[in-house]
């Protein structure tokens, strides 16, 4: 009974954890990038092959959680997960304890884990996998799920994961070529930026920064928040042998205010003036997205600008990183990042009206 209920809990949060990555792989893959990125591994190479890699790693995570869901081939399932989880477990701690990847995307956008919670959460799991594996250790040797010398597999178990199977490409796929079947982004349909902007203004996040000074005398070094600092004159009266030790500061979180991804939707012109509030108070605005304009097909990004313009009416601006992206539209700039958070594909358009998301599209749907 009680390895029974571990099983089905342990099954069920890797089939959750796989598909909400599933329905989302290009969002898993730019979780995928950082990991590859010089701040982190740096291992650029690998990151063109990214979505490779999420596709394999949701693979992994779906399947093996269905097997153990079922009971099939349960040594295999059991010893692969385990595998699989002190994988994980690397990376976690790795992003936690050099706090170089702040959300690991383990439950992709629906469930945010701080990289501390989530090697936390695969140390729990693997502490799981364990015990089932001790618990479950005489029916390895019955050979009854798993061999053809004795009992022959379960057929329906083998259509259960076959139709399952199914499913679960359909859903990737669906992900990968258009838009995700189910979106847990804060960019998705409906959504009203401008009513998100007015309440993160209203309730803000307040930060405070901490000076690293070392006296340069003694040779001490001390941690001091901003009021602090300032209050104290020694710290910073002619004469004082306190100095500030340049890129050791660090920004703190005092007070957690109205949390949304939408406070990255700042877009400027190429000369620095922001664009954001003309944009979301406009009646309509069409705005077209390249995360990698370099990547972008000319011929592609001719036919999604000749529909753009001939809407009549609206407010439209291309944005990328580079402000001279497109050709017939007016360029404005948004961290890459940020673009990301929005656009699935590259390049992609998103319609907004007064402010709220009225339709998204990958450019290559766009235009058809």
């Amino acid at each position: 009974m009680i390895k029974g209920l571990l099983r089905f809990i342990i099954a069920v949060i890797f089939i959750l954890s796989g598909f909400v990555k599933a329905v989302d792989l290009v969002g898993f893959s730019f979780k995928m990038e950082e990991y590859f990125s010089p701040a982190v591994f740096n291992m650029p190479f690998f990151e063109k092959f990214a979505l490779l890699f999420s596709i394999i790693v949701v693979v992994l995570e779906l399947f093996l959680g269905f097997m153990l869901l079922v009971k099939l081939k349960l040594k295999f399932t059991l010893s692969a997960l385990i595998v699989l989880c002190i994988f994980f477990g690397f990376l976690t701690f790795y992003s936690a304890y050099y706090n170089v990847v702040t959300d690991c995307g383990c439950f992709g956008d629906a469930i945010k884990f701080t990289p501390w919670q989530s090697f936390i959460k695969d140390v729990v799991l693997l502490a799981g996998l364990i015990i089932l594996f001790v618990l479950y250790r005489k029916d390895f040797v019955r050979k009854d799920e798993y061999s053809n010398t004795k009992k022959s597999p379960s057929k329906f178990k083998y259509w259960l994961l076959g139709l399952f199977s199914l499913a679960m490409v359909y859903i990737m796929a669906q992900g990968i070529l258009h838009e995700p079947l189910i979106d847990f982004r804060d960019y998705k349909i409906g959504t009203d930026i401008k009513s998100e902007k007015e309440k993160i203004a209203k309730n803000p996040s307040e930060y405070k920064t901490f000076y690293s000074l070392k006296n340069q005398k003694t040779g001490e070094v001390l941690k001091v928040n901003q009021d602090d600092y300032i209050k104290e004159t020694k710290y910073w009266a002619e004469g004082s042998p306190w100095k500030i030790e340049e890129g050791k500061n660090e920004s703190v979180l005092v007070k957690e205010g109205y949390k949304s991804e939408i406070v990255k939707f700042k877009i400027e012109d190429p000369t620095g003036i922001e664009l954001t509030e003309e944009i979301i108070k406009a009646p309509k605005a069409i705005l077209v997205f390249s995360y990698h304009p370099k990547d972008v097909p000319a011929d592609l990004l001719q036919k999604v600008e000749a529909k753009v313009n001939a809407q009549k009416g609206a407010v439209i601006y291309g944005v990328s990183t580079d402000q001279n992206t497109f050709k017939t539209i007016k360029n404005a700039m948004m961290d890459g990042t940020a673009i990301k958070t929005i656009a699935r594909s590259n390049p992609f358009v998103l319609i907004l009206q007064n402010g709220k998301i009225a339709d998204k599209q990958p450019g290559k749907d766009y235009i058809k």
